[in-house]
């Protein structure tokens, strides 16, 4: 399955049906009179946020959305019917956002969330509504009013409980796939994860989401690398695990590094707790990750949790320590199978 997070689509509500003109014509009633009905009603533009859905796929291949027109009204005084309404399905997450993107105009968080986006135009008068005392035989009528229309982009904000971060070839795709359910690829090269990715963790008789976001690097801001794009699917998150290579160049530089680009993108991601773990332990010896853990302290790190994500070592530990930022029931209730079809790595997403 592609993986797509951004969507520009045009909507437009349907416009009202007209109002009839229509006079009562029947055998020994004489002076019937007007009788014409209003018109119906035009469909809503209305978005429902559902199940099962984790990308914005679908909208690549549709891009506009028309609901119809209500009916027009008719003789004997019938109103036509109104339009049904176009129902738009998106997944949990989605914001719709303005053409320029500068307001948020809904954000879906939870399942079954509904909301009526653009209204159909109301159905236009019909001539018996315009009958008087004085106007006897009225033959104007109402055409019904246009329905609403504009552009608008969707984005995808992934709910996780807990994201994942770091620089890239950090070991957190080996991590994500030792701790949860995920089967994210692993290589020996960096930016081996190009798409966000979704697990289940279970820990201790509790569940939570991890979401993985492609590595950061210096710049990332202003473009560098893959950007900054990704780091919109953990501002939901309600703690954040920084994993830093023990066999990289220098752990405090990369610790330093990852977080002025959180400073940089800003939306409150900088002040997130953080649970930083020192990766690969398996690669190094105990004395040379004590140094590290005390270099990582002075760089402004509350704790650091010696890990290897391909043994498993370490890593109890620090997920006991991450269930104390979390309630006893996360927020998020996505259930392992939903997950398990997260879209894999390869997808394709649309430029910003």
């Amino acid at each position: 399955m592609h993986f797509l997070d951004q969507a520009k689509i045009y909507l437009k509500s349907g416009a009202g049906g007209p109002g009839a003109v229509s006079f009562r014509r029947e055998k020994y009633i004489e002076y019937g009179g007007p009788d014409g009905g209003n018109g119906g009603k035009g469909g809503d533009i209305v978005f429902e946020a559902v199940q099962g859905l984790n990308t914005l796929i679908d909208f690549r291949y549709a891009q506009h959305f028309k609901a119809k027109r209500g009916n027009h009204g008719q003789g004997k005084d019938q109103t036509g019917a109104g339009a049904p309404d176009l129902i738009i399905e998106v997944p949990v997450g989605t914001q719709i956002l303005s053409e320029d993107k500068e307001e948020v105009l809904a954000d879906f968080t939870e399942v079954g969330q509904r909301i009526v986006f653009l209204e159909g135009g109301m159905g236009g008068r019909g001539n018996a509504s315009y009958k008087t005392s004085t106007n006897r035989a009225p033959r104007q009528h109402q055409p019904g009013e246009p329905g609403e229309e504009m552009w608008v982009w969707l984005r995808l904000k992934l709910l996780a409980d807990v994201g994942l971060l770091g620089l890239p070839n950090a070991g957190k795709s080996t991590f994500i796939n030792q701790v949860s359910n995920a089967k994210a690829k692993v290589g020996h090269y960096a930016f081996t994860t190009l798409i966000p990715k979704l697990g289940v963790v279970t820990h201790k008789g509790r569940e939570f989401v991890l979401a993985d976001i492609p590595g950061l690097i210096e710049g990332a801001a202003d473009g560098a690398g893959i950007g900054d794009r990704f780091l919109g699917h953990i501002e939901r998150c309600r703690v954040l695990i920084h994993l830093i290579d023990i066999s990289g160049d220098d752990p405090a530089d990369a610790y330093r590094t990852v977080n002025d680009e959180l400073a940089a993108y800003g939306s409150g991601l900088a002040d997130k707790p953080q649970v930083v773990a020192l990766n690969k332990l398996d690669l190094a010896d105990e004395e040379l990750g004590e140094a590290f853990a005390e270099e990582l302290l002075a760089a402004g790190a509350d704790k650091v949790f010696p890990i290897s994500g391909a043994t498993g070592a370490g890593i109890p530990e620090m997920l006991d320590a991450l269930l104390g930022y979390l309630p006893d029931r996360t927020a998020t209730e996505t259930n392992a199978a939903e997950v398990e079809d997260a879209p894999e790595d390869g997808g394709e997403w649309s430029p910003i």
